[in-house]
């Protein structure tokens, strides 16, 4: 019974402790990532991200500090796009089966469209396609 007292009163603080951590951080709130996830059959979208996916695909857009991310996926694709900074832009497209992502820093486009090899233009980014099985690197 000690034991059980022990991981209720944890379970108590450790509760408490993330909701002052969350209230803390409310004024911020607005600057947070914005996350757009797509499960087979799904769409998802938000004012920097947009995710889609067919009967047998998934999806993932995630947007953070300025940047557009579109991820679409079907055939047993999970496409996932991340762009973080300002003018970061990255487009997904998952057609056959395989995992792909796709990062964009500030100021760079990665497009993967499951049939030629990623490209990785501007700022820092990188691409990873199994798709491909190519991928791209811009430091």
């Amino acid at each position: 019974m000690r034991n059980a007292a022990r991981i209720a009163l944890g379970a108590m603080i450790t509760t408490a402790g993330a909701g002052a951590i969350a209230f803390a951080a409310a004024p911020n709130a607005a600057a947070a990532p914005q996350v757009c996830p797509a499960l087979p059959g799904q769409s998802s979208t938000m004012s920097s991200c947009t995710a889609e996916s067919g009967a047998t695909g998934l999806s993932l857009a995630v947007t953070d500090n300025g940047g557009t991310a579109s991820s679409k996926a079907d055939n047993y694709a999970g496409p996932a796009a991340i762009a973080v900074g300002p003018k970061a832009s990255v487009t997904m497209t998952g057609i056959k089966p395989g995992l792909a992502i796709g990062i964009a820093g500030p100021g760079a486009t990665v497009t993967v469209d499951g049939k030629n090899g990623p490209t990785c233009v501007g700022g820092t980014s990188f691409a990873g396609d199994f798709q491909t099985l190519k991928g791209c690197w811009k430091p």
